[in-house]
């Protein structure tokens, strides 16, 4: 069977049927701006950045596989703007209304019935660098398991443990200094 064959599908859901393409859109918009959304902690900065990802989508889709190797697109492309994004505004100064909180949404609380433990953990993994911050963010919100990042980051298993591991470690460790909870 050629590559050809199994892209089909995939292709004329863009070229054939724009209908098709709004529904694989529909199909994963909320993962890529929860994703963008957790790691930006910015909805209006989520939804560019997830505008972006889709544009990018819309072009290469005629090169894309599968609806699998759509999913592992998403996440990988989408992870990698997020990072980018991040570096890019290290880079730019920033006046102090930029610093300000964004509003959170109603019934945010992370899965956790403390909004204020939801709230010190948004802002403890928010300080996490870049590649920890998204490993993080697709184990513990995206369920994914360390394989499915690696795959998903293009990145060694093992790094992706180690950052899960650390990461989890200087969480536990700022969360017991900040206010004396143990997780």
């Amino acid at each position: 069977m050629s590559t050809q064959g199994i892209a089909a599908p995939i292709s004329e859901a863009m070229t054939d049927d724009p209908e098709r393409f709004e529904e694989l859109v529909r199909e994963h918009q909320a993962m890529v701006f929860s994703m963008a959304c957790r790691y930006l902690r910015n909805r209006a900065l989520a939804e560019e950045i997830a505008q972006d990802v889709f544009l990018q989508l819309y072009r290469k889709l005629p090169t894309l596989e599968s609806s699998e190797h759509v999913l592992h697109w998403l996440r990988w492309v989408t992870a990698h703007r997020l990072i980018d994004h991040s570096r890019h505004e290290k880079r730019r100064p920033q006046s102090p209304l930029e610093d300000a909180p964004e509003p959170a949404a109603a019934g945010d609380s992370m899965g956790s019935a403390d909004p204020l433990l939801a709230s010190m953990l948004r802002d403890l993994v928010a300080e996490l660098p870049e590649n920890a911050r998204v490993v993080m963010i697709l184990r513990y919100q995206e369920d994914l398991d360390p394989m499915d990042i690696a795959r998903a980051l293009d990145m060694p298993i093992a790094t992706v443990k180690s950052h899960l591991q650390r990461s989890l470690a200087l969480l536990r460790d700022k969360l017991t200094r900040k206010k004396g909870v143990g997780i």
